[in-house]
């Protein structure tokens, strides 16, 4: 499901101009990012959490290259669903 798509469903079950559906939905997406760009989770009770993740320093091969290599420690996004959000997709 796209951006649009879920828009449009949104504005149809709500009665809303698509317009304001699209502006708090890309509000709702920079909250989000700007929020986990500054290393705070996002728990979304019922639905599951936007946490952030560290991965630790690793070395790494260059196969082309035949060397090695070291990916130094990093952060990542990461979604966890919530146990009702699970069981609905299961």
């Amino acid at each position: 499901m796209t951006k649009a798509e879920i828009v449009n469903e949104i504005s149809r079950a709500t009665g809303l101009e698509k317009a304001a559906v699209l502006a708090t939905v890309e509000k709702f997406m920079e909250v989000v990012k700007d929020s986990m760009a500054n290393g705070q989770n996002v728990y979304l009770r019922g639905f599951g959490s936007f946490i952030v993740k560290t991965r630790k320093e690793k070395t790494a091969r260059n196969i082309s290259k035949n060397t090695t290599i070291k990916i130094p420690e990093h952060k990542i996004p990461a979604f966890k669903p919530s146990k009702v959000f699970l069981e609905e997709v299961k």
